[in-house]
């Protein structure tokens, strides 16, 4: 199923930003209407103009929006999702990471997650529909673990098989089953 042509998706990428290679970058380059939060650097984890970017970027877009979230950028739209007033028609957020246990060498500790405002991930129902696409053998959250979110936030357990981080990393450039669940979020009334 195809993304509808008049469809505003809005990408917001994990703590890496932006990759050439990554699904989220190929399919910003695919999408008529897309629009991605604009890179903050990987030198600094903190929070709060992570969340200030995502706002900046929602409010340019006209009309109501989906949103596209990879690994950390799941948190930051659960935790902008509790103060925006932008309309949101849905969102996709693909394996999102476990910040309630450490996580692997080179990723940021718990300690300095909290640090930077990360800690507590909210728990709350999503205030718009959503997806949220597992993996049964993501390096950076158990698939159980991932399906208690989903279920915190009120949003619909996809469950991907084993791909990894769904990342570049995990053998993934294009994700062909993006466009489709876009698209049942897109076809849904907000």
């Amino acid at each position: 199923m195809p993304v509808p042509a008049d469809a505003s998706v809005l990408i917001v990428p994990g703590l890496r930003d932006h990759v050439d290679a990554h699904w989220q970058t190929l399919l910003a380059q695919r999408l008529p209407r897309a629009h991605t939060v604009p890179p903050l650097g990987r030198e600094s984890i903190a929070l709060q103009p992570r969340l200030e970017c995502i706002e900046e970027a929602a409010r340019r877009i006209e009309g109501p929006l989906v949103i596209v979230a990879h690994s950390a950028g799941v948190i930051m739209v659960a935790h902008w999702a509790l103060r925006t007033k932008c309309e949101v028609q849905g969102a996709l957020l693909a394996t999102p990471p476990d910040f309630g246990k450490p996580l692997p060498a080179g990723y940021p500790t718990l300690e300095a997650l909290d640090a930077h405002g990360w800690l507590p991930v909210p728990r709350e129902p999503l205030p718009f529909p959503s997806i949220v696409a597992a993996s049964r053998n993501d390096p950076l959250a158990a698939f159980s673990r991932v399906g208690e979110l989903a279920r915190d936030w009120g949003s619909e357990l996809v469950d991907l098989g084993r791909v990894g981080h769904l990342n570049p990393a995990s053998g993934f450039g294009a994700w062909d089953m993006a466009p489709a669940l876009i698209a049942r979020l897109a076809a849904r009334d907000s």
